[in-house]
């Protein structure tokens, strides 16, 4: 099967006439091509182009192909998206766009679909202070993208309206034009963005130039990834605003396919080092390759606060943030296991290597060393004071700062109850190991006693309302604090929830493995059985004792949200697949909290 063909434009500021005079010229020659992808301001910068963009948004003049904007700011944005946000189009168990007019579809927030295979992530809008409902990207949909950098698979598109400031300051060293090139601002969030995501492709606007910055190499990671700034249509410098690539999508390439690399490919430009200021501490040694440069981050030769060492010394940082390395003893960095054992505890990567951290105040982690007297060899993996530091900023762990407390509606000895942020319907209930865990599968058999108890009284209650539970939870190996969601369905789409899995599934590629178990327990003691630390797994338990599972690949597209957007597709309100667009306030939730806690009295454990 052919590779996708992807047009992609920089800010569209309401010129559609020219835009897609264009696009019918290229597609007449190079085409056809599958999707326009428009980064940068896609409205009207004046009201004198309002009324040709109107035209085409209106159904006046027709849009050739499907295209996804991001930039959701300019003259009569809020009009238009308004609208859109009152009827959203969204198809099967993902969301892929606002439906604004045939063919023209607002990717609004941010998220992550799948597009004629490739996997597409994106940020729309610009950075905010202000709580702008449109125009504007929130915290929340940075914190959304930061979950999608932990899914497995590859991002092969990342869509952006601003740069990121390491390609920016490389861009103004480069050919760009003087006095344009002065005037290049960047974005620190979309920098680290990046840097986590990891995309094969960086596509942005807003800067007024087109810049194609040569392949750079990721750090943990085999791939590498490229830069496109586009400039605007129609601008009087002839910048190039129109792209065409071809990318085969990384789910369907092989090992040695995905990390090929071209002779101009550069490191990775997301580094916390300043090369150019420190250049003795990124002084490559003799016996250095250029690959070795993806396993260290900093010298720490004069400024380690514990480890010693001698004059070049440094830490392998794969192993110290996975606790291991594919060179094993091949590696020329050092895999110092005192090192790894301060980052599980929680304390900040930057402060354990370099010393110092540069973000200050605003770092959300340590800058203490933790529990000096133990080390790892004598500690085991998951001890309890690990556990304890690391729990002090989880959002699920009781004795965190970070708790919503006043979400919690049930507490056991190992697990408890508690509303999430954003429930998909009514009595909507998150189960919660009361341990630090990244999943209930791996927890002591004796937990699944009480597990059983919640799921129980959980299925009565829904019971007594006409209704069945489904319980599912996402396993991810690089998962913090695990929850396992139950959601109520009415009994009357009880025999219909296993085909729509089935057939959600389907559109992803894969067949769910079927268990059936005339109990809970039976059905949970197989997944423990089969359970394994090193892979990411979903699974859900429906109506009846069946449980669907599935073992999903490293370089295998799947959606967080998975069990949520399909179940929210089930009961024909997939405008909630997102969490965001039901988040209440607190005085809402505590409501809510309430009044469940009425209802749920009887049914409850825990009494």
């Amino acid at each position: 099967m052919a590779p996708p063909k992807i047009l992609l434009c920089g800010d569209v500021l309401g010129r559609l006439h020219q835009l897609f005079k264009r696009v019918q010229s290229v597609n007449k020659s190079a085409g056809p091509f599958d999707a326009l992808l428009c980064v940068g301001q896609f409205f009207p910068d004046s009201p004198e182009n309002l009324q040709e963009f109107t035209d085409f948004v209106e159904g006046r003049s027709q849009i050739p192909l499907p295209t996804y904007f991001i930039g959701d700011y300019g003259v009569a944005a809020v009009k238009v998206l308004v609208g859109a946000s009152k009827d959203s189009a969204y198809q099967g168990f993902k969301l892929d766009g606002f439906k604004i007019c045939n063919n023209l579809f607002w990717l609004k927030g941010s998220g992550k679909f799948n597009l004629h295979g490739l996997s597409v992530a994106y940020l729309s809008g610009r950075r905010s202070s202000d709580g702008q409902q449109f125009g504007k990207y929130s915290q929340d949909d940075v914190d959304a993208l930061r979950a999608l950098a932990e899914e497995p698979g590859i991002v092969d598109l990342f869509l952006t309206n601003e740069w990121p400031s390491e390609v920016t300051n490389r861009a103004a060293t480069s050919d760009i034009p003087t006095g344009i090139s002065d005037s290049l601002s960047s974005d620190s969030t979309v920098s680290e963005l990046v840097a986590e995501i990891k995309p094969r492709y960086h596509i942005a606007g807003s800067k007024g130039v087109f810049y194609a910055r040569e392949p750079y190499s990721n750090i943990d990671a085999v791939h590498v990834s490229r830069f496109l700034g586009l400039a605007p249509v129609g601008n009087k410098d002839k910048q190039k605003f129109l792209h065409a690539i071809s990318p085969t999508p990384a789910s369907t390439m092989s090992a040695s396919e995905i990390s090929m690399k071209s002779p101009n490919t550069t490191l990775s430009p997301y580094t916390s080092v300043d090369q150019t200021a420190h250049p003795k501490e990124v002084t490559k040694r003799s016996g250095d390759s250029d690959s070795d440069s993806q396993y260290w981050r900093y010298d720490v030769s004069k400024k380690r606060q514990k480890y010693g060492g001698g004059d070049g010394d440094k830490l392998c940082f794969k192993f110290v943030i996975s606790g291991s390395c594919p060179r094993g003893e091949q590696c020329n960095f050092r895999h110092d296991t005192e090192a790894r054992e301060q980052c599980l505890r929680g304390v900040c990567l930057d402060f354990i290597i370099k010393g110092k951290c540069e973000k200050g105040p605003e770092c959300s982690y340590k800058h203490s060393l933790q529990s000096e007297g133990e080390s790892y060899s004598h500690r085991r993996p998951r001890s309890e004071n690990a556990s304890a530091n690391r729990s002090k900023e989880c959002w699920f762990c009781l004795s965190s700062p970070s708790v919503e407390s006043h979400l919690i509606v049930s507490i056991g000895e190992n697990y408890y109850c508690a509303l999430p942020k954003g429930p998909l319907v009514q009595d909507h209930v998150l189960i919660v190991p009361v341990e630090h865990s990244p999943n209930t599968i791996s927890l002591p058999q004796e937990y699944e006693i009480e597990l059983a108890k919640f799921q129980n009284s959980l299925k009565m209650y829904y019971k007594s309302q006409g209704k069945d539970a489904v319980f599912f939870e996402w396993v991810s190996k690089r998962g913090t604090h695990a929850n396992l969601q139950s959601v109520p369905i009415p009994s009357s789409r009880a025999a219909a929830v296993q085909d729509i899995f089935n057939l959600a599934a389907e559109k992803l590629g894969f067949k769910f493995l079927v268990m059936k178990s005339n109990n809970n327990s039976g059905g949970r003691k197989s997944l423990r059985t089969e359970f394994d630390r090193n892979i990411n797994f979903f699974y859900v338990e429906l109506p009846g004792g069946i449980i669907l599972s599935h073992v999903v690949e490293d370089n295998e597209t799947f959606p967080a949200q998975f069990g949520r957007e399909v179940l929210a597709g089930l009961l024909n309100i997939a405008e909630k697949a997102d969490w965001r667009n039901c988040a209440l306030s607190k005085e809402e939730e505590m409501k809510i909290v309430e009044n469940f806690k009425k209802l749920f009295e009887e049914f409850d454990p825990v009494k």
